[in-house]
């Protein structure tokens, strides 16, 4: 016994006591509700000004963290399709600036187009005219605000481990993030199954491509998902997925009221944030619909019988990543508060925005994680030798 021997998977000590072998991807990883709240805070920060050296800061700030930090997984390649959808945007917002045409008034002439005639019922909407810089400039910023909150938006995507995420709803929940799995599984298990028959048609000679190789390939596919259907309908039956609890009327009367409530307490929240007349009761409202709506998850978690296999901890690091992004979302609001005119340049008269200090610093906070988060396993080859 003075050796370890490594039987099935279990590595024995020398005193006979069985330990646990360290499973490929073991290593603690960061909460996935940690990088969401994270990444959710900087876009806040982001809602807070116009002003285009800050919003750079921000998107190279999130870019930073997702370069070092996004693991090695299929889904962490979604940050590219977000930084595509951000300069779509841009790009879009500048087009209707420039056919539509803007409210804001401007002498800076860029070019002129030819203008089409409307009726009177379009008052207020021109197609053509005068384009002029200070238009360009508002657009500009406003489309690049968008653009850098669908960017952090992307980079939780990109750090966030989903199947993870979903195993960490709360229990009132659990009902949707089953769902939410059977759906985000659905579409690479069918593309699967498509390339499959297609590679197998063409081993046979058969052809693959167009309106008959489709027919012939769609049949086998529906079969497929019908079968692995049936069988995640099972498999959950066996589970006891679908178990409830008896609980007393007035408890499912009160955790509807709380979660109905907390919900739209979080909309009109959001909305006053994201509007500068609603700054003043924006805040609390968010709060306060936050509070009711984590007490009906908390009593409509009552009515669910389910356990967690290795449940994500919410440790020190987690909370130091959420302290970071809050932190950024708090400073940029108050820096609005403070020197609106810093964080929203005006265009009118067209002035050169200038990069203000500490809410540039602020900014920097958001790099915060990027030093403490534990770095992305290499895309190694995880099989062993057998041990003996």
């Amino acid at each position: 016994m003075g050796t370890a021997a490594s039987v099935g998977g279990t590595r024995q000590s020398p005193e006979g006591a069985p330990a646990p072998a360290r499973l490929p991807g073991a290593r603690a990883s960061l909460h996935p509700g940690a990088w969401w709240l994270w990444a959710l805070a900087l876009g806040t920060a982001a809602t807070r000004t116009t002003n285009p050296l800050l919003l750079a800061l921000l998107i190279a700030a999130s870019a930073y963290v997702v370069a070092t930090r996004r693991p090695h997984t299929p889904w962490s390649r979604s940050y590219s399709a977000f930084l595509k959808l951000a300069a779509a945007v841009i790009v879009i917002r500048l087009a209707f600036a420039v056919v539509l045409g803007s409210p804001i008034p401007g002498t800076h002439t860029v070019l002129t187009l030819p203008e089409v005639p409307l009726p009177d019922w379009a008052q207020g909407i021109r197609l053509g005219g005068r384009v002029t810089a200070e238009a360009l400039t508002f657009a500009l910023y406003d489309a690049l605000r968008l653009a850098t909150l669908l960017i952090c938006v992307g980079a939780a995507n990109a750090l966030a481990n989903p199947s993870r995420l979903l195993k960490s709803l709360p229990g009132a929940l659990y009902e949707m993030g089953v769902a939410v799995v059977v759906a985000l599984t659905f579409a690479p298990n069918l593309i699967a199954d498509v390339q499959r028959l297609r590679a197998a048609r063409r081993l046979r000679g058969r052809p693959d491509k167009g309106v008959r190789g489709l027919l012939h390939v769609g049949l086998p596919v529906l079969e497929g998902a019908l079968e692995r259907s049936v069988a995640l309908a099972a498999a959950m039956d066996a589970r006891g997925y679908g178990r409830t609890a008896d609980v007393p009327p007035a408890v499912r009367r009160t955790t509807s009221a709380l979660t109905l409530g907390g919900l739209l307490g979080v909309c009109a929240g959001t909305y006053g944030l994201l509007t500068a007349e609603g700054g003043t009761y924006g805040v609390p409202v968010l709060l306060a619909g936050l509070a009711a709506a984590l007490a009906g998850l908390w009593l409509g978690g009552r009515r669910t019988l389910r356990t967690r296999y290795r449940p994500d901890a919410w440790d020190a690091r987690a909370w130091l990543v959420t302290a970071s992004g809050v932190a950024v979302a708090a400073l940029l609001t108050l820096a609005a508060s403070r020197d609106p005119a810093a964080l929203n340049p005006g265009v009118v008269p067209l002035v050169a925005p200038t990069l203000p200090l500490w809410p540039a610093a602020a900014v920097l906070i958001g790099l915060l994680p990027a030093f403490i988060t534990p770095a992305p396993e290499a895309a190694t080859d995880t099989r062993k030798e057998p041990t003996t």
